[in-house]
């Protein structure tokens, strides 16, 4: 987790270039921090714009909570299966450089145009960054471990519970800080196709009106909560892993 001083230093470099910039191109182009900060205090008293943002944040939970139950333990498997791993490595390597978000529309006949083709668009995309990060991390655990649980008697429930789930589990936490930048992205545009509620709506409905000052407000929400899961995970690994941390 970032120290105060450490969000502090860098947000206010980041206020300090974002208010030059409106400067520079003028407030009808780049609205200034204090006018997006306006907005937002105007804006948060309203129930329409907890209601996009309520209808975001349950879309990107729902999305990580499915890829995560079904991309670990998935990825604990085939790392810790040889026969396993050959078997599914074809199929991973065929399917992951295709671009998810391509599929939306297929997404969408099937699942329709509410909420949960939104959720099975993000989860489809995390749960290949999840699946590859878990592979790897259960691959990377080295067989002198795995030889001194068993010389200790260890079975294979205990290989899994007390050397490759605890191994690969910072790698997990890793991997969902680096999916944070992507969900929040892919949830823009998601948003953008058949909804009136969400984050991605309330930027693309204040373009379609020229209201600057909405679009700048919704960027900065798209990015705390960007922020919020990135410390959120940051805190969670420092939980489970303190073994790690030492």
């Amino acid at each position: 987790m970032k120290s105060g001083w450490g969000y502090a230093w860098g947000g206010g470099l980041l206020l300090l270039a974002w208010q030059v910039g409106a400067w520079w191109a003028g407030e009808s182009v780049i609205a200034g921090p204090v006018t997006v900060l306006l907005k937002l205090a105007s804006e948060a008293q309203t129930h329409r714009f907890w209601s996009h943002v309520g209808a975001s944040t349950l879309r990107i939970l729902a999305a990580l909570a499915i890829s995560f139950i079904t991309a670990v333990p998935l990825g604990l498997f085939l790392g810790s299966s040889a026969r396993a791993d050959r078997l599914a490595t074809p199929l991973i390597y065929l399917t992951y450089p295709v671009p998810k978000i391509v599929f939306l529309p297929l997404v969408m006949l099937v699942f329709g145009l509410g909420d949960w083709a939104k959720i099975v668009m993000l989860s489809i995309i995390l749960f290949f960054q999840l699946l590859i990060t878990t592979r790897d991390a259960a691959r990377g655990v080295s067989r002198s471990a795995r030889y001194s649980l068993y010389s200790l008697g260890g079975t294979k429930r205990h290989l899994f519970a007390h050397v490759i789930w605890p191994s690969s589990l910072p790698s997990v936490f890793t991997a969902l800080r680096i999916a944070t930048g992507t969900v929040v992205a892919v949830l823009f545009f998601v948003e953008s196709i058949g909804t009136r509620y969400g984050m991605g709506f309330y930027i693309l409905d204040a373009w379609g009106r020229a209201d600057v000052q909405q679009i700048f407000a919704g960027i900065v929400v798209l990015a705390l909560m960007g922020v919020i899961l990135y410390e959120a995970f940051d805190i969670l690994e420092r939980v489970f892993c303190k073994w790690s941390q030492l």
